[in-house]
């Protein structure tokens, strides 16, 4: 009776003990959110990269709640969509700081809209992960300022030097560039990356203009261009203006040696797929592609992911322009959380300048101004493109990396002209 008696004292305190447990992971995993706002262009010209990285922050915080959120604590995503307008940022980060509360702040996305961001972050002493921003630091030097964008320590020089480096290696080398940019931060700054870098290989400036965002007819502006007959032309351009000057080169038969630059609507799946052939030949910068020789752990199945939902979220089907980056900034964010157990910002930001992170977008460790220590910027080229298919962009067959050449998996076709007819 005694052994029986006692053996059910022991099975009541296990069976308490383990309810208790129970109750108190429920309760560590049901406190208060960690709120991690954003700003995001959810709805015009930036909305393609805006969903994507959106997604990518969810399919973040998803994977994060199943294991047990940060802290204990689930962690939730407050989003303000700031229509690709920049004046409805300051307001959009002083609301996420002073009427939601947030505890951690990523985004914008670009340079034009973490700009205006800036100031708001830095009048309440925040930490910030900003997306594709590009020198923005450099006024500042704020060291709670992060950038996830691979141009490392060569800032705007990075969107053009591989670019001209191919360029000075074609036999015969080409003499004269033309320079082609939205008057606006980012395609500027892209531009005066440019002329510093093609003077470094003795190339002669012919034409260096700009054109307003809001231009609707590029004919004009390419037929200008082409009067100076450059060798090579270096256009910095959104997605909108991309497609017109993609379309007005093609239309009036403007084909210089070499054509590309940093046009960001080159990023975006369904600007090339409505383009199609048309961009056989550009030769362009990109932060992000498919490749065999960018495998990195947790990035197939990240896209996997992130393509089969992006019918439903009617987002870019592909995705590997921006994905990987808005997934990694939660991931920084997640190992400085729970290395450093708190969620001050001071102590968050020195950690993340003296740690290297493991990413979907590869290793990632920071250096002055909170940019990447390392550049791993690529310039691709696409070839072969055929119309209408979207699976063609899947694998990065069609747009091989021609620098920096530890990334190289195709060559140039040189020049222009040759690329577009090659089949």
């Amino acid at each position: 009776m005694t052994r029986l008696c006692q053996s059910a004292l022991r099975a009541f305190v296990v069976g308490l003990f383990a309810a208790l447990l129970a109750i108190s992971g429920a309760s560590a995993q049901s406190g208060n959110p960690i709120k991690i706002g954003t700003g995001l262009a959810l709805t015009g010209g930036g909305a393609p990269a805006g969903k994507m990285l959106l997604a990518a922050l969810e399919i973040w915080r998803d994977d994060i709640n199943a294991k047990g959120g940060l802290l204990g604590r689930p962690v939730q995503v407050i989003y303000y969509d700031d229509q690709s307008t920049t004046s409805n940022v300051p307001g959009i980060y002083t609301k996420l700081i002073t009427v939601d509360k947030v505890d951690l702040l990523v985004g914008p996305y670009g340079t034009n809209f973490v700009a205006p961001a800036m100031p708001t972050i830095i009048q309440h002493n925040k930490m910030v992960i900003s997306y594709t921003a590009i020198g923005i630091n450099r006024q500042y030097n704020y060291p709670k300022y992060f950038s996830m964008v691979p141009v490392g320590q060569q800032g705007v020089n990075a969107f053009s030097k591989g670019f001209f480096e191919l360029a000075a290696a074609q036999k015969p080398k080409p003499q004269t560039v033309a320079i082609l940019a939205a008057d606006a931060e980012f395609a500027q700054s892209t531009a005066q990356g440019a002329r510093e870098e093609l003077k470094k290989h003795g190339f002669r400036l012919v034409y260096d203009k700009s054109y307003p965002p809001s231009t609707t007819d590029y004919t004009p502006v390419v037929r200008a261009v082409q009067a100076t007959n450059p060798d090579i032309v270096y256009v910095g351009a959104y997605p909108p203006d991309n497609v017109g000057i993609v379309r007005a080169a093609n239309e009036i038969g403007f084909t210089p040696k070499m054509f590309g630059g940093a046009m960001i609507g080159m990023l975006i799946t369904p600007i090339k797929v409505q383009l199609g052939p048309v961009i056989n030949g550009l030769v362009i910068s990109e932060a992000f592609v498919p490749s065999p020789k960018l495998q990195y752990a947790g990035l197939a199945e990240l896209m996997k992911r992130y393509q089969a939902q992006a019918p439903s979220l009617k987002t870019d089907p592909i995705g590997y322009a921006f994905v990987p980056f808005g997934y990694a900034a939660g991931q920084i964010l997640a190992q400085a959380v729970t290395e450093t157990k708190t969620l001050d910002h001071d102590k968050l930001a020195a950690y993340i300048h003296s740690h290297t992170f493991k990413t979907v977008a590869g290793d990632i460790a920071y250096g002055k101004d909170g940019e990447w220590k390392e550049t791993r910027q690529f310039v691709t080229q696409f070839q072969n493109v055929e119309p209408n298919s979207v699976d063609q962009f899947r694998t990065g067959a069609k747009q091989p990396i021609l620098y920096p050449p530890e990334y190289k998996t195709g060559n140039v076709i040189y020049p222009y002209a040759d690329a577009r007819k090659k089949k």
